[in-house]
C-alpha cells in the first residue's frame, strides 16, 4: 500500500486513537456489571482491536506515537469514569469520541484524494470511518436527550480528543 509521507502524522494519530479506543472499552468493562453495557463494549472493542491491527500493519514502528502508554492510560480513564457514573455517560462518551473520529478520518481522506496513488489507503480509511459512524449511531440511539451534565461531559470528551490528536500528531 502506498503511504505518502504527508499522511504519516495523521496515521500516527489514528494509531494513538485506536489504541485509546481499545482502552476506553477495557475501562468500561473493568467496572460495568450491566449486561447491555458489557455486550455493547465487547462488540465495539472487537472492532477497535481490528482497527488497531490494520493501522499497525501499515504504520512503520518509527512513526508510532512515543506516548502510547499515555493514550492507553487516558483511554482507560475515558472508559472507566463514565462507567462509574452511569450508562448514559458511557453512550455519550462514545458518541462524542466517534463524532470527532469521523471528522478526523474524513479530513485525511480529503487530503489523500489529491494523490491518485492513495486509492487503497483511502479505502481503508473509509472502512474505518464507516465503522466509527456505526458506533456513533449505536451509542446515539441509546442515550436519548442530552442533559446539561451530559453536554458538559461531551464537551470535555471532545476537547480531550482534540488535544490528544494535536499531541500525537507530533509525538
Amino acid at each position: 500500500m502506498f503511504i505518502p509521507n504527508v499522511i504519516l502524522p495523521d496515521l500516527r494519530t489514528d494509531h494513538a486513537g485506536e489504541t485509546g479506543a481499545v482502552f476506553i472499552y477495557k475501562g468500561i468493562l473493568l467496572v460495568s456489571k450491566d449486561k447491555e453495557i458489557i455486550e455493547f463494549a465487547n462488540n465495539h472493542l472487537l472492532t477497535e482491536k481490528k482497527h488497531l491491527e490494520l493501522i499497525e500493519e501499515i504504520l512503520p514502528d518509527s512513526e508510532k506515537s512515543k506516548l502510547l502508554f499515555l493514550w492507553r492510560f487516558l483511554g482507560l480513564l475515558t472508559g472507566l469514569i463514565p462507567a462509574l457514573i452511569g450508562k448514559k455517560f458511557i453512550y455519550v462518551t462514545i458518541f462524542f469520541v466517534e463524532s470527532f473520529v469521523e471528522k478526523h478520518y474524513n479530513e485525511q481522506i480529503l487530503k489523500l484524494k489529491k494523490n491518485k496513488k492513495s486509492v487503497e489507503l483511502i479505502q481503508l480509511l473509509e472502512k474505518l470511518k464507516n465503522d466509527e459512524i456505526s458506533h456513533k449511531k449505536d451509542s446515539f440511539k441509546r442515550f436519548g436527550k442530552l442533559s446539561f451534565l451530559l453536554k458538559i461531559w461531551g464537551s470535555i470528551v471532545k476537547l480531550g480528543s482534540r488535544v490528544a490528536v494535536s499531541i500525537s500528531h507530533k509525538i
